[in-house]
């Protein structure tokens, strides 16, 4: 970058985006063309269909024995609802299958101190709050399944970036806020590279990076490197 003529960059081209420690300051100066040619948002959206009503298709075998798993386990709903942030800042209904005790979200506050990430977001590897059957289900990502029917209701995409919290967003810095700007999805770069061996910076940067270079063989790519990733329960828990 020469002055202050910003580096734009579509959809498919190689990118240049800067890596930390520089990243933070680099990337308020990087604008990123978010427009989606018709051609790949026509395909992207016919595979959402496809791939979303396959998979569920494939595991519906599966979900009425992981709902019965949950309610033996432990008291409290078999999906849990949440509200996250959507495209453009948009909220919407999350859904999961329950991986942790009914009363998570109370307790979170007395581990905020136990927070084993940087940045906005909370991440525990042994967090008293997950249920038996929770650890099963998240290192298996099957707590993830419930989300294919965002994707279908057009909330998520199959690759995007993971979607936030509310108060995770309100604590975001300048360039943080850039991945709202395309829809959120099951599987991206930060799910493929490690989930929660990543650094927070690290995982935001990740996500600018596949909004430079998205393309329909970007996605399938990701979309085939997460089967690997999730067998190997990379930075699962």
């Amino acid at each position: 970058m020469n002055g202050d003529t910003p580096l734009r960059l579509r959809p498919g081209t190689p990118s240049r985006l800067p890596s930390p420690p520089s990243a933070p300051a680099a990337l308020d100066a990087v604008a990123i063309d978010v427009t989606e040619p018709f051609a790949y948002a026509f395909t992207k959206r016919a595979f959402d269909l496809v791939a979303g009503s396959a998979i569920l298709l494939l595991l519906l075998p599966v979900i009425p024995m992981v709902a019965i798993m949950i309610r033996l386990d432990s008291q409290g709903p078999v999906f849990y609802r949440q509200e996250r942030v959507g495209k453009n800042g948009r909220p919407f209904k999350f859904y999961k299958f329950r991986s942790m005790r009914a009363d998570s979200d109370r307790l979170r506050a007395e581990l905020e101190t136990s927070n084993e990430l940087t940045g906005p977001v909370f991440k525990m590897k042994n967090d008293p709050r997950v249920t038996s059957v929770g650890q099963f289900l998240r290192r298996s990502s099957l707590d993830e399944i419930p989300q294919i029917f965002n994707v279908l209701r057009g909330d998520m995409s199959i690759v995007g970036p993971r979607p936030a919290l509310p108060g995770e967003v309100a604590k975001y810095e300048v360039w943080h806020r850039r991945r709202l700007e395309v829809k959120p999805g099951i599987t991206c770069l930060w799910q493929v590279a490690g989930r929660n061996h990543v650094g927070f910076d690290e995982w935001m940067r990740l996500d600018i990076e596949y909004m430079s270079r998205r393309s329909v063989r970007t996605d399938l790519g990701i979309f085939l490197k997460t089967i690997p990733a999730v067998i190997a329960r990379r930075g699962a828990y």
